[in-house]
């Protein structure tokens, strides 16, 4: 496999993250990994008034993605295959990434869990480089999120990856990859969310 390096995205690899996400129109309609950033029940979503004022669709995501990167408030584990950034995993503190599928079911659960089980860290996405799918490149993304959150002092991490049951499924519908590939990584099965996702956790201790 080739020697890829992980690099944490902020303001010294915005551009190159921008040049990933500029190469795939946004990815996902222009989201620009956006989309769990959003604050459930707002109107503007969370995005600051100046931005939403002043642009529009995905311009503002775009503009909204890059000032929370400068400002620290979104961080994603970068794949680098020398210069190039050619996949990411998103991550970060629960109240960063608040609106994840099935929500209220996962929040109603985590009421009747000991207060030590409940998450430090989400896991809600991934994006791969259409050149370099199909090559363990995201199983290399968890495992430099994993990495970063350890370096920060680490934490209970979940994530809500697919239950494929055995079928074949179109990367599309997998933004947030599959039980088997969590499992692997050593995330322990949790509850179903839904009817098609499941709820996962490792804990990560201090590097």
């Amino acid at each position: 496999m080739t020697e890829y390096t992980i690099r944490p995205l902020d303001s010294r690899t915005w551009e190159a993250f921008a040049a990933l996400a500029e190469k795939h129109n946004g990815v996902w309609g222009g989201c620009w990994c956006t989309w769990f950033h959003r604050v459930p029940g707002d109107k503007k979503r969370g995005v600051p008034e100046e931005i939403w004022d002043n642009y529009e669709g995905a311009e503002r995501t775009r503009t909204w993605k890059e000032y929370r990167v400068r400002h620290g408030t979104a961080h994603a584990a970068l794949v680098f295959d020398g210069d190039d950034a050619i996949a990411w995993c998103q991550y970060g503190p629960v109240g960063e990434l608040p609106y994840i599928y099935h929500r209220k079911e996962i929040e109603a659960a985590q009421v009747a869990d000991p207060p030590a089980d409940r998450p430090d860290y989400r896991i809600t996405c991934f994006f791969v480089d259409r050149d370099h799918r199909r090559q363990g490149v995201a199983e290399v993304a968890l495992q430099g999120a994993v990495e970063l959150i350890a370096a920060a002092g680490g934490g209970v991490v979940e994530s809500y990856p697919n239950e494929t049951h055995g079928e074949k499924v179109s990367a599309s519908f997998l933004h947030n990859a599959t039980r088997t590939m969590f499992a692997k990584a050593g995330f322990t099965y949790v509850r179903p969310a839904g009817t098609k996702k499941c709820v996962m956790r490792l804990t990560v201790p201090a590097a």
